[in-house]
């Protein structure tokens, strides 16, 4: 049975990443996507798949522009341009043709008076031809000098006069094929056409800079930061941390230790570098932590308690029994090692999963008051706990995997927003065959894992629907 999809279109905090995770760079580009495949119109508004980082360690945004766009004019455009720089060189040539003309005419002119001048001589020789003397011969040759240029003058008039005849033709054709073209286009000149492409290019780099939340289409990598500790555990970054704090934590094992150990950086994290290490007033239960707005969450050991401990004043600021949570392997991922409760975040607050006897079991996702614990509000799935390999939230919706082992996927989902589910069909590389932490932090848009003793990023692509100013 499908549910309807769990995709956000709401605007939120600028996409960032560590420079030594993820190396961002914007890359739009206008492709035609099969648009079918999401079950969304084209024309409800710009469509966007935006990625962490591709193999290269690039970040890529794939938007494909509603169809009425004037984008998708483009072909027609470039060929209006071509043609009216056609029409304007012919236009150009014209010119210099009319140009030679006109000093070609002053030639004309100085001829006609001296043709005159040259009858008037004939004349005079046929009403006097005995009194001719050699003066009227001698004139008559200077005069005949003067002639002999224009002869030449003449003759490129009359090419000069066809060339302009076949240009006004050849005008008058690509008048009429413009006059179609700018039928099909609309109204709009080129440059108007152009200010408006560019127009939409500038709105759309400010949507790329709201983009957060959207739907999980496709998981890729994983990319291996590092090998150590035991086939358990945790490390994780802060999603609310400022792009300059990168700071890592690790967390070894899934039971009897209360070690905590703190990275400047993931540079200083693959080098072995610690910059602090912390040693918890509790031990904890599983791999499910996480750090947010610097503190620690983490399940009590033999509990259902959530600990919210302060790293930078080393002290526990808030505890909570939570109810009817199962422990202690009660309802664990299908691993087992104490992973009833997994603890959470993404764009839109603090999560926990988790079991209940009163859901048969299944699934429940409760989002918490970061400062109190406090439950502000629960869903009910359908999906039993020990039935998952992990699960994730992405922009209030949980993504849940069917396996811990190889040809893991991504199986279902359950969106907050819209109370519903769907079952999916998200593969990825589960390269060291065993992973026991899966958690996405939305600054870096990617999955932390823990695959059986390597650490491990996976890249996320989402999907987003922007709409723009036209569409409302």
């Amino acid at each position: 049975m499908t549910g309807r999809s769990g995709a956000e279109r709401q605007p939120g905090i600028t996409m960032r990443a560590p420079a030594s995770v993820l190396h961002l760079l914007l890359l739009s580009l206008l492709a035609g996507l099969d648009p079918s495949k999401t079950q969304i119109s084209p024309k409800e508004g710009w469509q966007v798949y935006s990625s962490a980082q591709d193999p290269d360690g690039r970040c890529i945004c794939t938007v494909v522009a509603p169809e009425q766009n004037l984008c998708s004019r483009d072909a027609k455009s470039r060929q209006l341009r071509q043609l009216l720089e056609k029409v304007q060189n012919m236009s150009q040539s014209i010119e210099v043709l009319n140009l030679r003309t006109q000093r070609d005419f002053q030639y004309v002119l100085k001829m006609e008076t001296q043709m005159k001048g040259l009858k008037a001589k004939f004349r005079q020789i046929e009403d006097d031809r005995k009194t001719l003397m050699t003066k009227h011969f001698q004139e008559l040759k200077e005069k005949m000098d003067e002639l002999l240029p224009l002869i030449p003058v003449l003759e490129q008039y009359k090419t000069d006069a066809k060339l302009i005849t076949q240009f006004k033709e050849e005008i008058r054709n690509l008048s009429t094929v413009l006059t179609g073209i700018q039928e099909e286009i609309g109204a709009y000149d080129y440059e108007e056409l152009h200010q408006r492409v560019l127009s939409l290019e500038t709105r759309l780099r400010d949507c790329m800079k709201k983009l957060t939340c959207g739907k999980l289409m496709k998981i890729t990598g994983p990319i291996t930061v590092k090998i150590s500790g035991t086939r358990f555990g945790a490390w994780m970054t802060d999603p609310l941390a400022s792009e300059k704090n990168n700071r890592v934590w690790y967390m070894d094992s899934y039971t009897n230790n209360k070690i905590v150990r703190e990275y400047k950086s993931i540079a200083d994290f693959v080098s072995g570098a610690e910059s602090r290490t912390y040693n918890l007033p509790f031990k904890w239960a599983g791999t499910n932590h996480v750090v947010y707005n610097g503190s620690l969450y983490f399940n009590k050991y033999q509990s259902n308690i959530i600990i919210k401990y302060s790293f930078d004043t080393g002290r526990v600021l808030a505890q909570r029994s939570l109810e009817y949570a199962g422990f202690h392997n009660v309802y664990p991922y299908t691993w087992g090692g104490f992973s009833d409760i997994d603890l959470m975040a993404d764009e839109i607050g603090l999560w926990a999963v988790y079991a209940t006897n009163q859901n048969a079991g299944n699934i429940v996702i409760s989002q918490l008051n970061p400062d109190t614990l406090e439950v502000l509000k629960s869903w009910s799935t359908g999906y039993p706990k020990r039935s998952a390999g992990e699960s994730f939230m992405i922009c209030g919706t949980l993504y849940v995997t069917n396996s811990h082992l190889t040809g893991a996927k991504v199986y279902y989902s359950y969106s907050t927003k819209t109370s519903t589910y769907e079952y999916t069909d998200i593969p990825f590389h589960n390269q060291y065959f065993h992973i026991s932490m899966l958690d996405y932090n939305a600054r870096d848009r990617a999955l932390y894992a823990w695959n059986n003793g390597h650490q491990v990023l996976f890249n996320v692509t989402l999907f987003h629907v922007i709409k723009t100013e036209d569409d409302t």
